[in-house]
């Protein structure tokens, strides 16, 4: 009998020729809808999605718009009631969709899940066990480069990470998708923040075992194009999700975040990259675009608020001694 389909896999695709077949090939026996959303590729990765898959959906968009716009074209040419996510640069485990749907089925206030993802090169190493957000305005992997024996177990985390997670589709109807004005980078962190400011729990879902190569647009850990986006998005994060008596709460904390980070990136020579790209968060908030989608505080909300404040200050002592 074949298996009832619960879940479609959004995998969004920008010359992802090295990774997206074997991607792909991973999904062929999972119960699930697959889409492929590819963001203008002229690698051949477009074509060889078409001729060799002929059973996936595949979106086209004239040009790279970004991955929360491809993820949000997945999102609204989805019909079931959960939404996967998934880098094309990663191989899942047979079992991954059922293992990823399974809490959700239970626990109806979950809103997502994040999967055990590790790293495809060195499996024995976690890549990301669920993503955690701090005082000091920093978004960090739970568990990066650490061995997998100590990532076994269910629990919630602040955020599911976009690059193997798991959503509720209805809640996207409460609380929005993905907001396109960060392109890439924390905009799963502020798509998880905003469930969590609405009641809604995200979890670790360690039964769904995904390897993810890492890196397979950018480059590298730390570039140009990463840490611009995600100094820009960082400020953005902070704007957008906290009412101005949380930012005025969290100032000390933010300005040693920021002064930190700023003395990161100058060793590595791209200081002046993310300065720049601070700058251009302040700016994305100042505009009418970032100023429309910032979430309006409710004081039904008040508990949210102050359940979330508790844990960014609890997660600065995580980043350090986890």
């Amino acid at each position: 009998m074949e298996q009832r389909i619960r879940s479609t896999v959004v995998v969004p695709n920008y010359n992802g020729i090295g990774y997206i077949e074997n991607c792909l090939r991973c999904l062929e026996k999972e119960p699930a809808h697959i889409i492929v959303v590819d963001n203008g590729s002229d690698d051949g990765s477009r074509q060889l999605v078409q001729e060799k898959f002929p059973r996936v959906r595949l979106i086209c968009l004239e040009k790279n718009y970004g991955f929360c716009r491809a993820v949000n074209e997945g999102i609204a040419a989805s019909d079931t009631p959960y939404v996967i996510l998934l880098n094309n640069d990663t191989e899942v485990q047979a079992g991954f969709v059922r293992a990823m749907e399974q809490p959700l089925e239970r626990h109806p206030e979950i809103f997502s899940g994040s999967a055990q993802m590790r790293n495809l090169r060195r499996p024995g190493l976690m890549d990301d066990a669920g993503d955690y957000y701090c005082a000091l305005g920093w978004a960090f992997a739970r568990g990066r480069d650490k061995p997998i024996q100590g990532y076994q177990r269910r629990c919630r985390i602040f955020a599911a990470c976009g690059g193997a997670a798991v959503y509720r589709r209805k809640i996207f109807d409460e609380i929005g998708v993905m907001d396109e004005n960060h392109f890439a980078y924390l905009e799963d962190v502020d798509l998880g923040y905003r469930a969590r400011l609405n009641g809604y729990v995200n979890v670790y879902i360690p039964e769904a075992v995904v390897y993810h190569a890492g890196s397979g647009f950018s480059g590298s850990r730390y570039n140009g194009f990463k840490v611009s986006l995600a100094s820009r998005n960082s400020v953005y994060l902070i704007y957008k999700n906290m009412p101005f008596w949380q930012i005025v709460l969290n100032l000390p904390f933010l300005a040693a975040g920021f002064a930190v980070k700023t003395a990161f990136f100058l060793r590595k020579d791209l200081g002046g990259t993310y300065l720049k790209g601070l700058r251009e968060g302040l700016a994305l908030c100042l505009s009418e675009e970032g100023r429309a989608h910032r979430i309006a505080f409710r004081r039904e909300n008040l508990y949210h608020y102050i359940a979330i404040q508790l844990e960014l200050w609890r997660n600065i002592l995580y980043r350090f001694t986890a």
